[in-house]
């Protein structure tokens, strides 16, 4: 069992205000990391200390460790960087934003891809949230006793397309009941490596944090949330790669990069679930597979989105194209069905 420390047994000054670096005592060999830390942090708590362990913000003798339950061993050093406390309010930024529709109760955006939708540590500002605050002012209505805009759901940061976000609290509280029923239309483009092999179907699996990458998700067994994606080929590239159309029964994170990928699917430019330099390109022509190897993001667009409005109950649809780096994408494999392939390009 772990024992209390005083900081003269264990704690060394930092070299600066946000990084923290311990020794582990001979007395607490094989305790829990994140129980430990919190005993000597008595100011962390132990749920914040998990977060920050499980984001890669601590390192055991030299080495990024991000299980909570990792087991320490005498003498080996501990390093935390603690980010530096922020304002609990987010602060009101301008930014041109591609607003879709919006009233009293809500508004829905038609987010660009490089834009995250919330501050969390690494983005702090320049957010959706930063943005929304500014461009809505006094019209939220306030969630939660705070005048906030209220985020039902999200979309990755290099993701792009339509987002709902509640302006008051009838309208979060009535689409929150949606998402949690699964009653909201949503569909995603998406451009995935090589030709599925039926032209429609669902994957399921339940979706949860990966055991051997915290950072990922992954398809557990006897673990996880249910989650379901059905999808339907609306054009293939040869055999190099499909556009798909795909839509969500339920929403996890990252559930269709991870479905699709639990398949042999993975979307192209997704760098978590499939690298694009891993692929070959055997028959491909050159520029075409150095512009596919180099897609930056993960060719993936939340296209359609359908709700009831939670105070006027009329039933709302919305939808939109994607945006121009999708359809270059689009464009360049397209030439692969009207090229007559020869000897190409292969790793």
């Amino acid at each position: 069992m772990s024992q209390k420390i005083t900081p003269s047994k264990a704690v060394r000054p930092p070299r600066t205000a946000n990084d923290r670096k311990f020794t582990v005592p001979p007395e607490v060999q094989a305790a829990r990391l994140d129980k430990w830390l919190a005993e000597a942090l008595p100011d962390v708590s132990r749920s914040r200390l998990k977060t920050l362990i499980e984001d890669g913000a601590v390192s055991v003798a030299g080495k990024t460790e991000t299980d909570p339950a990792y087991r320490l061993k005498s003498g080996a050093v501990i390093r935390l960087l603690l980010p530096v406390a922020v304002d609990a309010t987010p602060e009101a930024q301008a930014m041109d934003l591609d607003i879709v529709f919006e009233d009293q109760d809500l508004i829905v955006v038609n987010k660009p891809v490089g834009l995250v939708v919330h501050p969390a540590p690494g983005n702090l500002d320049q957010t959706l949230v930063n943005a929304l605050l500014a461009h809505c002012g006094d019209s939220l209505a306030g969630i939660g006793g705070v005048k906030r805009p209220g985020i039902v759901h999200r979309i990755d940061k290099d993701t792009s397309g339509i987002l709902v976000v509640a302006k008051t609290e009838v309208a979060h509280a009535g689409l929150s009941a949606q998402f949690a029923t699964h009653t909201i239309e949503r569909s995603y483009d998406a451009v995935v490596w090589n030709v599925p092999r039926y032209e429609s179907d669902k994957i399921t699996g339940n979706i949860g944090r990966s055991h051997h990458n915290r950072k990922k998700m992954a398809i557990l067994k006897g673990s996880g949330k249910p989650a379901e994606t059905g999808y339907q080929v609306l054009d293939a590239f040869g055999e190099v790669a499909a556009l798909l159309r795909c839509r969500l029964k339920t929403g996890r994170t990252h559930q269709i990069r991870v479905h699709m990928a639990s398949i042999g699917h993975p979307i192209i430019g997704d760098s978590t679930y499939g690298s694009n330099r891993r692929r070959s390109m055997r028959g491909v022509p050159t520029d075409i597979a150095a512009f596919l190897r180099e897609f930056p993001r993960q060719a993936l667009h939340a296209r359609t989105l359908g709700f009831i409005h939670p105070v006027t109950e009329k039933t709302l649809r919305f939808e939109r194209p994607p945006p121009d780096d999708f359809q270059e994408l689009l464009d360049a494999l397209s030439a692969l069905n009207t090229l007559e392939v020869e000897d190409g390009d292969e790793e």
